[in-house]
C-alpha cells in the first residue's frame, strides 16, 4: 500500500512539472483559462499513462518472458505501449478541450502535438526504467536459480560418490567375517561387535561432507582393530599427528580407504609386514606405506584415489599428490581449515 501511495505521489509531481514544461514551450494567457485544470488534465494523463503502461507490463509478462524471448518481448511490448501512451494523451485533452476548457485556438495543434511527443518521450523513460529494472530482477532469479541447481547437483555428485564408499567396505568385511565364524567364534562376536561400532560411525556421519580429524582419527582406531583380527600383526599402523592438526578437516572415511587400498595391492604376511604410517607435513595428511606388490596383483583401476580426488575438488583447490617410488607409496591429502 505504501508503495501505491508513494506511486501515485510521483505521478501527481511528474503532471505537474510536464504542466510547466508544456507552458515553457508553448506560452499562452486567456482570462478565462485556469492554470489549475492544465495542473488537472496533465496529472489525469499522467496518472492514465503510468498505470496503463504497467498493466501492460503486468499482461507481457504472462505472454512474453524476458528469459525466454527478450526480442520478442521488445518487439511487442515497445509498439503496444507507445500506441497506448498516444491515445491515452490525444483523447483525455479532446475531450478536455470540449467539456471543460477550450483549449486556446491559436495553439491547439503545437499543444497537443507537444503534449504527445512529451507523453511519448515520458513513457519511453517509464519503460526504459520498468524494462531495466524488471529484466535485471528477472536475470538475477535465473543466476540465483542456475546457482541453486549448481549447489543441488554438486550435492548429488558428492553423495554419490560417498555412497561408493559404504558397498566395498561392507564387502570386505562380511568377507572376513564369512571365513572366522568357521574358524574362531569368540574371535567373530569381537569382530561382529567392532564392527558395529564402525558402522555407528558411517550411520552417524552419512550425511557429512567433512569431518574433524580427531574423529576420523578415531574411528581409524576402531577400523585398525578389524584389521588386527583380520590380519594379526601382518599390519602395523603407525599414528603421529601432532594435536594441534586435530581440529583439521577431512573428508569422511578417506584414511579407511587409503588403508583399505594399501591392503588391496600389497603381499601381506609374517615375512613381508605391511606397515602403515600416517602422519601430517606441511598441512598435508600424509598416508605412507612400505611397497611390496603382489606378484598375481590386478591392474589397478585407481578408483579409489580418483573418489578421494573427485571428492576433495569440492572444498579445494589444492591438489591430492600421489608419489610412488620403488619402496614407498605416498598419497598427500591437504587439511582443510575449520
Amino acid at each position: 500500500m505504501l508503495n501505491n501511495k508513494k506511486r501515485f505521489i510521483y505521478m501527481i509531481i511528474v503532471g505537474v512539472l510536464i504542466s510547466f514544461l508544456l507552458h515553457a514551450i508553448i506560452p499562452f494567457s486567456l482570462n478565462d483559462h485556469l492554470r489549475l485544470y492544465d495542473f488537472l488534465i496533465s496529472i489525469i494523463i499522467t496518472v492514465l499513462v503510468w498505470e496503463g503502461n504497467l498493466k501492460i507490463d503486468n499482461w507481457m509478462n504472462q505472454s512474453f518472458s524476458w528469459i525466454l524471448n527478450p526480442g520478442k518481448r521488445i518487439l511487442f511490448h515497445l509498439p503496444v505501449s507507445l500506441l497506448f501512451s498516444v491515445f491515452a494523451i490525444y483523447f483525455p485533452m479532446l475531450f478536455f478541450d470540449k467539456y471543460i476548457c477550450k483549449h486556446p485556438l491559436i495553439n491547439k495543434v503545437a499543444l497537443e502535438s507537444s503534449s504527445i511527443v512529451v507523453g511519448i518521450l515520458i513513457t519511453l523513460i517509464i519503460l526504459s526504467i520498468e524494462i531495466s529494472s524488471q529484466f535485471f530482477s528477472y536475470w538475477k532469479a535465473s543466476m540465483f536459480e542456475a546457482e541453486k541447481y549448481k549447489t543441488e547437483s554438486v550435492k548429488a555428485q558428492l553423495q554419490n560418490l560417498k555412497n561408493q564408499i559404504n558397498p566395498h567396505f561392507l564387502f570386505n568385511n562380511l568377507s572376513v567375517l564369512s571365513s572366522l565364524v568357521y574358524k574362531d567364534q569368540d574371535k567373530a562376536v569381537s569382530f561382529i561387535n567392532q564392527l558395529s561400532k564402525v558402522y555407528r560411525y558411517l550411520l552417524d556421519n552419512r550425511n557429512n561432507e567433512l569431518i574433524i580429524l580427531d574423529e576420523e582419527l578415531t574411528f581409524v582406531n576402531s577400523y585398525n582393530y578389524l584389521l588386527q583380527i583380520r590380519f594379526d600383526t601382518n599390519i602395523v599402523l603407525k599414528i603421529d599427528i601432532h594435536e594441534k592438526y586435530l581440529n583439521t578437516l577431512i573428508a569422511p572415511m578417506v584414511l579407511q580407504m587409503l588403508i583399505e587400498n594399501a591392503i588391496k595391492h600389497n603381499e601381506i604376511s609374517s615375512e613381508k609386514p605391511l606397515i602403515i604410517a600416517v602422519s601430517v607435513f606441511e598441512n598435508h595428511l600424509v598416508v605412507a606405506n612400505n611397497l611390496q606388490l603382489r606378484i598375481n596383483n590386478e591392474v589397478s583401476t585407481k578408483t579409489g584415489l580418483q573418489n578421494i580426488k573427485d571428492r576433495y575438488k569440492y572444498f579445494t583447490d589444492k591438489d591430492i599428490e600421489v608419489i610412488q617410488n620403488q619402496n614407498l607409496f605416498t598419497v598427500k591429502i591437504p587439511l582443510i581449515k575449520s
